[in-house]
């Protein structure tokens, strides 16, 4: 199965830090954000890795190369200075991700959520790893039912943790260009085609320079 980290965002919340460094290379306990994600996929099976890029994404290329160092193997989706957003780098990409179910992941995120379960589910459109809502996203996203299909609720509800399955079909009908992947999810789950599991251990959204310090003294101190 090959995997996707978005790696497009141009890290507003993170200025002046990104004026000169794209988000994923910011440095976290002597190696890249990006690295750290890379070696989890990598140690969980998934070596075929595509990356989009848009903000300073030749410092993303120049860094990473094809990704022989770090023991995968590393091709490029750039999307010039504008970011397509989530769902628009998805579909720009498709032609170097298959045919197949694939796994995407938000490269601004820090988990230790073990990537290698995710090989063996059954996929309809999409499967989705949600989470307990963090104290700056208290509404969250969806709902999870007894049968662990993801819906539309106006009971509990979990975040997207940015971590998802997706077949391709998902977004035949979704045209290039830029688009958001939350109103495709939607629409796949009033057709029942997006099934989730909820994760109750370490993650984090590295948004901001304060979260970004917390993730480098969380990652030193473990060592």
């Amino acid at each position: 199965m090959k995997a996707m980290i978005l790696a497009a965002g141009r890290g507003e919340r993170m200025r002046p830090l990104t004026d000169h460094t794209p988000k994923p290379l910011l440095p976290v306990a002597g190696k890249a954000l990006i690295e750290h994600t890379i070696g989890q996929l990598v140690s969980a099976g998934f070596t075929e890795i595509v990356i989009n890029h848009a903000h300073l994404g030749y410092q993303i290329e120049e860094k990473l190369g094809n990704g022989n160092a770090l023991g995968a193997d590393i091709v490029f989706s750039p999307e010039g200075d504008g970011a397509l957003e989530t769902a628009g780098g998805i579909v720009n990409a498709l032609p170097l991700l298959g045919n197949d179910v694939f796994l995407v992941v938000n490269g601004d995120i820090a988990t230790d959520f073990p990537f290698a379960k995710l090989r063996d589910v059954n996929v309809d459109l999409a499967h989705l790893v949600l989470i307990e809502n963090p104290v700056h996203h208290p509404q969250g996203d969806f709902g999870l039912d007894s049968t662990g299909r993801v819906v539309e609720t106006d009971g509990e509800k979990f975040t997207f943790s940015g971590i998802g399955l997706y077949h391709p079909d998902l977004f035949k009908d979704t045209p290039p260009g830029k688009s958001k992947l939350a109103p495709i999810l939607r629409a796949a789950m009033k057709a029942d085609k997006v099934t989730g599991q909820y994760y109750s251990g370490f993650w984090m959204d590295i948004g901001t320079p304060d979260r970004l310090k917390e993730l480098d003294n969380r990652l030193k101190s473990a060592k």
